[in-house]
């Protein structure tokens, strides 16, 4: 099965793995430069990106709480 090739162009900051040139595109990661775009497809390099996407999926989300309970306590104060 054939999978979009992205472009530097198409691809948002925001997709970007932690300012990396790793992108998960339809469940494939994918380096892509302003050069070209390749399928990351060496079995240990795509298990470490996906590991490291979820490490940094679990930091976002344990920001996100200190940052809602910080809040609550500001709240809770006169």
């Amino acid at each position: 099965m054939s999978h979009p090739v992205p472009t530097w162009a198409s691809i948002r900051p925001s997709e970007r793995l932690a300012d990396t040139p790793a992108v998960r595109r339809e469940g494939h990661w994918w380096l892509v430069t302003p050069a070209g775009a390749m399928p990351a497809s060496e079995p240990r390099l795509t298990s470490e990106l996906d590991r490291f996407a979820a490490d940094m999926a679990a930091a976002d989300r344990a920001v996100a709480k200190l940052r809602t309970e910080r809040a609550a306590v500001r709240e809770d104060q006169p």
